[in-house]
């Protein structure tokens, strides 16, 4: 799904029928409250965002989607008629991955798009870890066992994030705490203990894949023999 913020009705339909006649799932928006209140909803591929919209601005919501951790991720192409060189430097340093200056063609969007599309796509499968028949992928919070989705807690799945991130290094009870749950003293390992064998006992066949490495910790894959 591509969002389209865009004040102008004309612009706005026309970028949305264009997209949904190449074979993309598209939505208009007039201001950025309705898009940013649809975004409690759905997580669009990638939002075409103009600068000059009533009320706040291209660059404010921007911003916003950059600081939020559901939406710092979607790949933003600006699109507006402000061409200055200035503009166009401000809207890539705030964090856009492309810009557009009106009048623009119809397929050259298309193709920026889908190259956006493309590099971004890029980005994400490096947020996909494996081993063996354990997949996690950070991006979309899913985790998977021999192709089938296991459900986890919060803390269990940034548990599993955390030891697949660090792959074949153990990690110390300590270290785990202080980084997941936030606790920086010691004497409450218990709390990582339970959750390492919760976490094995739903992931089933892969459980095993969790090692104790006695007095220090756990760490995910054994030792490396890459």
């Amino acid at each position: 799904m591509i969002y389209c913020v865009e004040d102008d009705s004309n612009i706005r339909e026309l970028v949305v029928y264009t997209l949904e006649s190449t074979g993309m799932k598209a939505r208009g928006f007039e201001d950025g409250r309705v898009f940013m209140e649809a975004l409690a909803f759905e997580t669009p591929e990638l939002v075409l965002l103009d600068i000059m919209l009533p009320g706040e601005d291209g660059i404010e919501i921007l911003k916003k989607l950059r600081n939020n951790v559901k939406t710092k991720n979607i790949p933003v192409i600006m699109v507006t008629a402000k061409g200055s060189e200035y503009d166009k430097v401000i809207g890539l340093d705030t964090g856009a991955d492309d810009y557009m200056t009106k009048p623009f063609g119809m397929m050259e969007l298309v193709s920026r798009i889908k190259a956006v599309l493309r590099r971004t796509t890029r980005i994400k499968e490096e947020t996909t870890y494996q081993v063996d028949n354990l997949v996690i992928d950070v991006e979309k919070h899913k985790v998977k066992v021999d192709g089938k989705s296991v459900s986890l807690t919060l803390k269990e799945f940034e548990l599993l994030e955390k030891l697949m991130k660090n792959r074949y290094i153990v990690l110390t009870r300590d270290r785990l705490l202080e980084e997941i749950w936030g606790y920086d003293f010691t004497g409450e390992t218990r709390t990582v203990d339970v959750h390492v064998r919760t976490l094995r006992q739903k992931l089933g066949s892969a459980g095993e894949l969790i090692e104790t490495v006695r007095g220090v910790g756990y760490r995910i894959g054994g030792d490396n023999e890459e």
